[in-house]
């Protein structure tokens, strides 16, 4: 069996394991020409660039925000890690329905972020949809558990609070709830202010207290937590069940955010990129089917053709109208691949395993009672690669987006940055991330970029957001004290000299 695949940034994947019938070798080219609106073309993916370059600017403005489809939320994380943080801090991740807290310690002689201890807390259905204050009552309830079994009562820590619902970060440790998700309904929560609303929670119990909190986005912290490793990274971008992605900005084009000086870490939200129409000429039908039948129609255009919760579900769409053309499982389609949802993107990964991908292939089509020649196998294959390179080069065009921004920004003829990732997709498909990293290459020239894979960034990224937040307060008070010092002995210099007179 031969095992070659070639693939570039302007082509197709075309694989050639196994030897086809004539019949079959020309059913599979005619598949190849049918899949060619899924195929990007270098100029074609420096156009979605373009478009997505306008939309940042837009984010960005002060009167162009609010009707931008990317929506470039201010962080008020103004720093990314020097290697100088050190401590120990708190972290919180609630996202969903059980949330959890972490004890981490940053240890600055070894340059490394260690998660010490750590404790999943289910939160019971009554909670979810009960009044906020018992939801925030029962979180401070275990914080206190997990303090009082480490023996950390008696100490104030740091906390960092991963809060994975839609908020308006108004600053670093304020931040208003816009909207309950994922099942919870809790009364008295939306329009206020989380950090505040956990705070008083702790207050009530009055056996421990906190000290600064550092809201944090799960994008920010994935860069936060590979910036200790690594202090050049200034990227954060996710590719899992969705998609997105943080950057360093100069504050001077922050119009929302008072200050020019220094820089901002910016939420861009990216995956809502073409809610605007701007993505409708490389739109499938099988994406406009995709979004038609979504939970948020018309929202979140950008990932419904790239992460992992979506692209399962347009393989799935691309093989129903194969078969339904008699290009594919002679012409049969079976109830169970008819069910939404029942093609998982885990099985994209698994059929462009290079080994046994074509196994693979074959045991996923029978347990969806389909015929598994290896005619249909190949055209399986060579349908899952089509769709996943489409992604991993979208989401490099993206990347290339803001790698590209960020050397103009600094005037730089060449930039050297690092990207600190996270996600399913970037880390468990066999060839995204190569694809991904080699058209960023094309697309970003002049942009050196490395690639390092996130640690934990909802645990020990967050307890990194807290601990440069604490430097830069740190920081912020010594420059309040010694300001104006020059001003202050040139005064008494000139009362010395007049006293001499």
């Amino acid at each position: 069996m031969s095992n070659t695949e070639t693939n570039d940034v302007n082509g197709s994947p075309c694989a050639k394991r196994i030897k086809l019938s004539p019949d079959a070798q020309d059913t599979l080219r005619k598949v190849d020409e049918w899949l060619q609106p899924f195929r990007l073309s270098t100029e074609k993916l420096r156009e979605v660039s373009a478009r997505l370059r306008k939309d940042l600017i837009r984010g960005l403005g002060k009167h162009t925000h609010r009707r931008a489809p990317v929506k470039m939320l201010p962080t008020f994380v103004r720093a990314t890690p020097d290697g100088t943080e050190k401590g120990d801090f708190l972290a919180l991740d609630l996202g969903g329905t059980n949330f959890r807290v972490l004890h981490v310690r940053v240890v600055e002689e070894q340059q490394k972020v260690l998660k010490m201890d750590s404790k999943i807390c289910a939160i019971p259905q009554e909670i979810m949809l009960g009044p906020g204050e018992q939801l925030f009552d029962h979180i401070a309830a275990c914080l206190s558990e997990f303090l009082e079994s480490l023996g950390l009562k008696d100490l104030t820590l740091p906390l960092g609070f991963t809060f994975s619902f839609p908020c308006e970060q108004k600053d670093i440790d304020k931040s208003i709830l816009i909207r309950w998700t994922k099942g919870f309904n809790c009364s008295g929560v939306e329009g206020e202010d989380v950090v505040r609303l956990l705070r008083e929670a702790i207050h009530r119990r009055g056996d421990y207290d906190i000290s600064s909190v550092a809201m944090v986005n799960d994008t920010v912290g994935t860069m936060m937590s590979c910036g200790y490793r690594d202090q050049s990274c200034e990227i954060g971008m996710i590719i899992g069940t969705g998609t997105n992605a943080c950057y360093m900005e100069e504050m001077k084009n922050v119009k929302r955010v008072e200050g020019e000086a220094g820089r901002m870490c910016i939420n861009t939200e990216w995956g809502g990129f073409g809610d605007n129409g701007s993505l409708k000429d490389i739109q499938t039908e099988f994406d406009v089917e995709v979004d038609r039948s979504s939970l948020n129609p018309g929202v979140h255009t950008f990932e419904k053709m790239i992460s992992g919760m979506y692209l399962g579900e347009v393989v799935r769409l691309v093989l129903i109208k194969l078969a339904q053309q008699n290009m594919l499982f002679g012409g049969k389609v079976s109830e169970a691949l008819e069910k939404p949802d029942a093609f998982e993107t885990r099985y994209i990964s698994e059929i462009e395993e290079d080994v046994n991908g074509l196994d693979r292939a074959q045991k996923i089509l029978t347990e969806l009672e389909l015929p598994a020649g290896p005619e249909d196998c190949e055209i399986v294959h060579l349908v899952c690669s089509t769709i996943s390179t489409r992604s991993a080069e979208l989401c490099a065009a993206a990347l290339a987006t803001i790698a590209n921004r960020i050397r103009n920004n600094r005037g730089l003829d060449h930039l050297r940055t690092t990207v600190g990732v996270d996600g399913t997709v970037y880390k468990k498909h066999p060839m995204f991330s190569k694809r991904l990293h080699d058209t960023v290459k094309i697309l970003a020239p002049k942009c050196d970029i490395s690639f390092l894979v996130s640690e934990d960034g909802s645990g020990k990224g967050a307890a990194m957001v807290t601990a440069v937040a604490q430097r830069l307060a740190m920081q912020s008070r010594l420059l309040e004290d010694s300001e104006g010092e020059d001003e202050d002995e040139e005064e008494v210099e000139e009362e010395e000299e007049e006293e001499d007179n």
